[in-house]
């Protein structure tokens, strides 16, 4: 397990400053609170609760295998979705009006 890897684990307890979650035999972590959302966070419990299996991104792994998660980033992971965009007629439709708007803006005055 390693930083940037997404994993799924069950919230075991909750306090006040994070969740603590077991991802699974060898491996628990924190997810602090700052960690939960990007907005305020008044209560843990109104984004996920004891017994939940969520999706996590792992932030660090220290020596004892203690592990910090990010919630919000696991979030934020699926709901990218990348769409391509094709420009057929870039600016020249502007190009093509711009004339126009001025006469029209010319004849107001």
């Amino acid at each position: 397990m390693k930083k940037g890897d997404l994993v799924k684990g069950r919230v075991m307890s909750i306090k006040s400053y994070g969740a603590f979650v077991k991802i699974n035999d060898e491996f628990d972590g924190l997810v602090h609170i700052s960690e939960i959302s990007d907005g305020f966070v008044r209560s843990i419990s109104d984004f996920i609760n004891v017994g939940d299996v969520v999706d996590l991104v792992v932030l660090s792994v220290n020596k004892d295998n203690k592990i910090s998660l990010s919630f919000k980033r696991a979030q934020l992971n699926h709901k990218k979705k990348y769409q391509q965009i094709e420009l057929k007629s870039g600016f020249q439709p502007l190009g093509d009006k711009l004339p126009e708007w001025i006469a029209e803006y010319s004849k107001e005055e």
